[in-house]
């Protein structure tokens, strides 16, 4: 579960999961150099031995109702790896135009990688955005390549990383975001704050987007959903991201403008009714 606040809106991700089996022992961990080597881009080791890259599209220029959106609210691409025994296991999500849906899934295929979703995560996006799941098992490297020469078919940018932004956005307090979340944040630089639970950045009003999902079992998605609406929150989206899950996920997204402190309280009260840890 992460929060970002930066300038412009509020996005929030709540609980991205990656699961995976415990790796055996003996196993060679992956050289990570060459997998950003291979795919283009730079990635970082985190919690649970997990390596993700992300590979945002800031080629896109894109509005949700009229509100634009910056690439790390609401347009990351990334590829998550993780060594499981003697492979690895590598999967994400890729953001793409609807045109580059089917070359994106054909090349996919080509290197060996599944497709396991593909679906909208918002409403009224201008231009039309599609996000497409994946997953694969076996050599990192490999699998690095595959997906980069996968997404040649499309825009996503491989090039220098753009300019940092300035540290976290004037204009907002992220102790107020914290203190209505529960959460401790922390300024992780280029004009983004980090929370455990949702990303936010203000808009010039003083109001705040928010994008992301929540991952829920079945009987927690009624529930979220009921109290996501009465908090003014709409729920824009509720399907699968896997195959053969176990215990069977669904990721509900959901799009709201509001005041941030109001948004945020709607979201912990939704947040109440899972089993997240406290």
């Amino acid at each position: 579960m992460n929060v970002h606040v930066a300038k412009y809106a509020i996005s929030l991700l709540l609980a991205t999961v990656i699961i995976a089996g415990p790796g055996l022992a003996g196993a060679v961990d992956p050289d990570w150099k060459a997998v950003e080597q291979a795919l283009g881009k730079s990635g970082q080791l985190q919690t649970g031995d997990v390596f993700r890259i992300g590979m945002p599209r800031t080629d896109l220029t894109v509005t949700v109702k009229g509100v634009p959106v910056k690439a790390p609210f609401a347009l990351g691409s990334y590829a998550a790896f993780k060594q499981i025994g003697s492979q690895v296991m590598v999967m994400g999500d890729l953001v793409l135009l609807d045109q580059e849906v089917p070359p994106v899934m054909s090349g996919l295929f080509a290197g060996g990688l599944e497709v396991t979703a593909v679906h909208n995560h918002l409403n009224e996006m201008s231009p039309h955005v599609m996000y497409m799941h994946y997953e694969g098992h076996g050599d990192a490297v490999q699998l690095a390549k595959a997906l980069r020469q996968a997404l040649s078919a499309s825009g996503t940018p491989f090039g220098a990383s753009a300019p940092s932004a300035p540290a976290t956005a004037p204009g907002l307090d992220p102790k107020q975001i914290e203190q209505a979340l529960g959460r401790v944040g922390r300024d992780i630089g280029g004009g983004v704050f980090q929370v455990t639970v949702p990303r936010a950045e203000a808009t010039a009003d003083g109001k705040a987007a928010i994008t992301g999902d929540f991952v829920v079992i079945d009987k927690e998605v009624n529930p979220v959903a009921q109290t996501l609406l009465q908090n003014g929150i709409d729920v824009t989206a509720i399907h699968n991201h896997g195959l053969m899950d176990m215990p069977r996920l669904f990721y509900m997204h959901f799009w709201a403008t509001d005041d941030p402190a109001k948004l945020a309280r709607g979201l912990k009260a939704a947040l109440d009714k899972t089993n997240s840890q406290k």
